[in-house]
């Protein structure tokens, strides 16, 4: 199946379409990726996909199509290519903010819509995604997506309800992961650990950590626990971050976070 991202590409190193060729999941000639300039092509032609200015031809030559623009400019490309759109087609939009419900009244009965939120660790093949299918998406859609997005890390289908609440996690959480990064390595710093230093421990303790979570399926307050021994270093340092409201503070960011993401949404 060959399958497109069409126009203007919203942070285009964003786009499933690009992670899933790096990935070798699936071979750059079959993807065709379109935009209104060569400027925002360049990733895609860097890895030998074929490319257009027509957003029309992409649904006239690919099945499978994803839709990362910018939300304003979305309604404007389902205008545009709605009149190509058949029953074979499986839609999928990267757009943040745009609901399904409003996906499908811009596209024509019956078409068949997902709803895909990543994050920036897609980058890096270690993002965190999820995705939420319309009234008319299958579960072999679901399941044909969710292997192709599995080369950016990650997926997890949910309902829609739950998108906006992994923008407020896994999207907006990567800024929260960063300034918890830099805090540990400037109390480093502090203690007289030269910079460069304590920021490369600092993001291997984070990744260490989190592939250890990964992998044993434990609950972090269960590793929490045997990294601390009675009267040692980890538990001083945790009264010290209860006493900052460490716990609280992140609980907050989420929610903030996530209604934000709510208000932008229109709900």
């Amino acid at each position: 199946m060959r399958f497109c991202l069409p126009v203007r590409p919203h942070r285009s190193l964003t786009c499933p379409a690009l992670y899933t060729a790096n990935a070798g999941k699936v071979e750059a000639q079959h993807i065709l990726a379109s935009a209104p300039t060569d400027r925002n092509l360049c990733h895609f032609q860097a890895l030998g996909c074929r490319t257009t200015h027509s957003n029309q031809e992409v649904l006239q030559n690919c099945l499978l199509v994803f839709f990362a623009t910018k939300p304003h400019v979305l309604p404007a490309v389902l205008a545009e290519v709605a009149p190509l759109v058949t029953a074979e087609h499986i839609l999928v939009s990267v757009a943040a903010a745009v609901s399904l419900n409003t996906l499908e009244e811009l596209l024509p009965p019956m078409a068949r819509v997902l709803r895909v939120s990543p994050n920036l660790p897609c980058m890096v093949q270690e993002g965190a995604v999820v995705m939420a299918r319309g009234r008319h998406a299958g579960s072999s859609e679901a399941k044909l997506l969710q292997a192709l997005l599995e080369a950016c890390g990650q997926c997890e289908e949910v309902p829609e309800a739950l998108v906006d609440i992994h923008t407020g996690l896994s999207g907006s959480g990567v800024a929260y992961v960063c300034a918890f990064s830099e805090a540990l390595a400037e109390g480093a710093i502090k203690m007289g650990m030269p910079g460069g230093l304590a920021h490369r421990l600092a993001a291997q303790t984070l990744l260490g950590t989190a592939k250890m979570l990964q992998q044993n399926g434990q609950h972090p307050a269960q590793l929490r626990t045997d990294v601390c021994t009675p009267g040692g270093t980890t538990i001083y340092g945790l009264h010290a971050l209860e006493r900052g409201g460490l716990r609280a503070a992140a609980m907050s960011a989420v929610e903030a976070a996530t209604c934000r993401a709510r208000e932008l949404s229109g709900k």
